[in-house]
């Protein structure tokens, strides 16, 4: 075990900080997934022996439930808190939900091309509120893994290198960036680091807020199931701690990305809160499922 930590090793946390992500495997049984998935194609209205019947190349479906991971997936929870510096360092509770993102044969119309900078669909997580180099709402970015993930069957393309790049913008905007001003290309164009995030069910990877990542082609249609939700913390990131031993990894990956020991941040407008078309279309959605399985 890494010293201090409870589940991550220090190679793990190195690789963390390396790459801005770490996979930590079988955080959950094919049976205790089942509790949850078991009605996911009656929500969506789709046979899953019939294709003709899959709509959509891909669904961010809305959620119905919540899980306590800690009860859940114990060794992922405590890696979280590995990864941002203890429990108490995160606004409770933190749940998983069923708001599953399902990717059916997004572009399964095309030949296969591996991740590149070149790829579609480059972003930074967190279209609901606006984003500081401090940011709590969203302390990790995770990607849960419901179903197994297969070497081009829909996984996420995650750019190892992307921290550097976002931390040097964050830093260089204290006003704040609202979610959709990013500017995606510039950013991604500073990357060459790229990773097809691929594994079994159970597996969770956990991945620095900062990343940027893009959803891959499916072109086994085979389903491919996932969650994301975002950690918060209880209080924003601090990268002038009195005592650098302080610094969670998070913490770390962006004073190694800025090139200093310590950085006093400070914004210099209000943080604000976005409530995203995504929040509505789900509203919708959850009221034709809820349909759907009580009929």
């Amino acid at each position: 075990m890494g010293s201090g930590y409870r589940v991550l090793s220090d190679e793990q946390v190195e690789h963390f900080l390396a790459n801005g992500y770490v996979v930590v495997r079988g955080c959950f049984s094919a049976d205790d997934a089942e509790e949850f998935t078991s009605t996911l194609w009656t929500r969506l209205g789709y046979d899953p022996d019939d294709r003709t019947t899959w709509a959509e190349p891909s669904v961010h479906m809305p959620d119905h439930r919540e899980m306590d991971i800690r009860r859940f997936a114990p060794k992922a929870w405590l890696a979280v808190c590995d990864l941002l510096g203890g429990e108490e360092r995160i606004a409770q509770p933190y749940n998983w939900t069923d708001g599953f993102i399902v990717n059916f044969g997004e572009g399964a119309d095309r030949p296969w091309s591996p991740a590149s900078p070149d790829s579609p669909g480059w972003h930074k997580d967190g279209d609901f509120f606006r984003h500081f180099l401090d940011s709590p709402e969203q302390g990790l970015l995770t990607l849960v893994l419901w179903s197994d993930v297969r070497h081009q069957g829909g996984a996420t393309f995650v750019a190892a290198d992307s921290v550097g790049p976002v931390a040097r913008y964050l830093a260089e905007h204290p006003e704040g960036v609202h979610p959709e001003d990013f500017p995606y290309r510039e950013l991604i164009g500073q990357c060459s680091r790229f990773v097809e995030a691929t594994g079994r069910l159970g597996d969770v990877y956990l991945m620095h807020p900062y990343v940027l990542h893009a959803r891959a082609q499916n072109v086994l249609r085979l389903p491919r199931v996932i969650t994301n939700p975002p950690v918060t913390l209880a209080e924003p990131m601090r990268f002038d701690r009195p005592d650098p031993r302080d610094f969670s990894p998070v913490e770390r990956a962006v004073l190694r990305a800025l090139g200093t020991d310590r950085y006093a941040f400070h914004p210099t407008r209000p943080r604000e809160r976005i409530v995203p078309e995504r929040v509505r279309r789900h509203e919708r959605m959850r009221a034709e499922e809820r349909a759907r399985l009580t009929g």
